[in-house]
């Protein structure tokens, strides 16, 4: 990561995908699936979304209020022992981004109800 990002005091978004082996797909899923609501509510976290594509790769998007956030996440022994396992159950390296916003985040309270906004 650039130290535009890792020095960073707006919010950090990191966004990505993960191709399961096929006989992995299911436990990969699961484990991924495990992760949402506790990452959610970690102090930091603005949105963390997980995704299923129709080739069978799983798209992740979150939003991390900071960097020492975000390092503070991915300092969970969980997290490490799933991103330590994961050479194992992908096909191949994660495609992962990670970027500042340059968009303002709005709060939930501000934000429009889902199902507002067209797509």
């Amino acid at each position: 990561m650039t130290n535009r990002i890792a020095n960073s005091p707006v919010p950090l978004a990191l966004y990505g995908f993960l191709r399961p082996r096929a006989e992995y797909a299911d436990e990969v899923r699961r484990a991924l699936s495990d992760l949402v609501e506790p990452t959610r509510s970690e102090p930091g976290n603005l949105a963390y979304h997980l995704h299923e594509q129709e080739d069978g790769r799983f798209f992740l998007y979150e939003v991390w209020r900071s960097r020492e956030d975000l390092d503070r996440h991915n300092a969970l022994p969980a997290l490490r022992a799933f991103l330590g396992n994961l050479p194992t159950f992908l096909e191949g390296p994660p495609e992962v981004y990670a970027d500042t916003m340059i968009s303002p985040y709005a709060d939930s309270a501000e934000s429009a109800p889902l199902g507002t906004v067209p797509v």
